[in-house]
């Protein structure tokens, strides 16, 4: 196991996203401004596709960690089966559920029932396709249903805020599963989406 995800075993990961919620969602302009310009000069955030690309128009770093996207940063197919990505992040994994198994790194994989808290979801789920999409702290942080589908229900995991990056992925066993995680039945698909530490709060808009 590498040293930062042997790190975060002993981490009080809850105290410490509880704190970075508290400063998140503060309106005070000096620490809102600070914490904005701080963390889009130390992860080079593309501000040019934002709705409102001024570092100093936030009210909070939520505000600005959440930003909108310009109409025209995204061009959507119009095909009505068209499929596209709900997240900016990169993929890093995607393959078929087999015998109730999802990977989630070389060496490393979880059961479809535990992270979906659901035995019978997990079946029905069971022989389709699974992609893990991981959003950087600099990439856009708004999800989208990926495909026209009517929402059916969403299940709310309570969890752990381990990291979510590859390194984590890489050395915690059943690591999505383990986390916060709120799960979104639609009716073709299911998105889950996976806390972490820091981001410890889903927050969700349906339309």
């Amino acid at each position: 196991m590498n040293a930062f995800a042997a790190l975060q075993y002993a981490l009080p990961k809850e105290a410490i996203s509880r704190v970075a919620g508290w400063a998140a969602r503060s309106e005070n302009r000096l620490v809102a401004r600070s914490l904005v310009r701080a963390f889009a000069h130390h992860y080079r955030v593309d501000m040019d596709e934002a709705a409102n690309p001024r570092l100093d128009g936030y009210r909070s770093f939520n505000a600005f960690f959440t930003r909108a996207l310009r109409a025209d940063a995204r061009p959507m197919p119009a095909a009505p089966d068209a499929v596209v990505s709900p997240a900016d992040g990169y993929l890093s994994q995607f393959g078929r559920i087999a015998d109730g198994r999802i990977l989630q790194a070389k060496g490393r994989d979880f059961s479809a029932s535990s992270l979906l808290a659901d035995p019978t979801l997990a079946e029905l789920c069971n022989g389709g396709a699974f992609f893990t999409i991981y959003l950087s702290p600099r990439d856009y942080h708004r999800v989208h249903a990926p495909a026209a589908a009517t929402l059916q229900r969403t299940i709310e995991v309570p969890g752990r805020l381990f990291s979510v990056n590859d390194r984590t992925a890489a050395a915690v066993p059943g690591l999505f599963a383990r986390n916060e995680r709120l799960v979104c039945v639609f009716d073709e698909f299911v998105l889950v989406l996976v806390g972490a530490l820091i981001v410890a709060s889903i927050e969700t808009v349906w339309e």
